[in-house]
């Protein structure tokens, strides 16, 4: 067998693999954009998270109402995290969004934010996702479907 010279990539266990998968809030809500959102998990499982950004009248159109760029990146950090949260780190560790498209349904009115994301299916590298955004009362804001990879 040919060498390139390279050490072989450990394979993880399901216990690191679970421990990455655990550490995956943190490291998200620890980049520089999204911390300045001070976002929040309120569940994170296997395929299925929500996540909440609470009220700030500085990310609206008129200190009422979130503007329409604040729901989409909440919402593609849900799915995003989504994606994450079943991962499997043996098939690499370099994300990014591949395509998102929203559906404005409705406003949140000087109310949390809250997105829950799935994901619906996994790919070699794809991972697709739905996301809802509603408002702390449940009225809905928005859907998104997501394409998500990870290599």
């Amino acid at each position: 067998m040919a060498t390139t010279g390279e050490p072989a990539a450990k394979v993880l266990s399901e216990e690191e693999q679970e421990t990455y998968r655990s550490s995956v809030p943190s490291v998200m809500l620890k980049t520089p954009f999204l911390a300045g959102l001070n976002l929040s998990f309120d569940a994170y499982e296997h395929d299925d998270i929500t996540l909440r950004l609470t009220f700030r009248e500085d990310l609206t159109n008129d200190g009422t109402v979130y503007h329409g760029g604040v729901v989409a990146a909440v919402m593609d950090t849900a799915g995003a995290a989504a994606a994450w949260s079943n991962h499997d780190f043996n098939k690499g560790m370099r994300a990014s969004t591949v395509s998102m498209s929203v559906q404005y349904v409705g406003s949140c009115k000087k109310s949390d934010l809250v997105c829950r994301a799935r994901a619906v299916k996994r790919g070699k590298e794809l991972i697709f996702t739905e996301i809802t955004a509603s408002d702390a009362a449940g009225n809905v804001v928005a859907h998104a479907v997501q394409t998500y990879r990870i290599v």
